[in-house]
């Protein structure tokens, strides 16, 4: 979609013009007032990003994970999710020992995984019915 906002810069950028406060800031500050410098940072600083699906692999390793239900992550585990997160994510983390941070990736893949659950058990009872 054309109009999509890529990050907190555009959608800034789309509610200055839509109240606006653009032309506002262009008159005071004139036509080169810094505002698409600025959208184009705020963009890269907080950019929106949709999820890749996971792939079965993925999938499996994360339901292998989760039905152990378990608070451990073994090394391996840390590897595998890392692997998992920065795809699927497009992020760039790297092993940590920081606690509050693997606690974090677990969140976020559970979080994945449940919707692909949900995602699994809708589709399983639409071909029920």
């Amino acid at each position: 979609m054309k109009n999509e906002s890529k990050g907190l810069g555009d959608t800034i950028a789309k509610i200055t013009k839509a109240t606006g406060i653009n032309k506002l800031v262009k008159f005071v500050a004139g036509e080169d007032c810094g505002c698409e410098e600025r959208k184009q940072k705020l963009n890269e600083l907080f950019p929106y990003t949709k999820p890749k699906c996971l792939t079965e692999k993925e999938f499996n390793t994360l339901d292998t994970y989760f039905k152990k239900n378990t608070d451990t992550l073994t090394s391996e585990e840390q590897e595998q999710f890392l692997i998992i997160n920065n795809r699927v994510l497009n992020e760039q983390r790297t092993i940590s020992s920081c606690i509050s941070c693997l606690r974090d990736l677990v969140i976020k893949l559970k979080t994945i995984y449940n919707e692909y659950k949900e995602e699994n058990l809708n589709s399983e009872e639409t071909i029920v019915k």
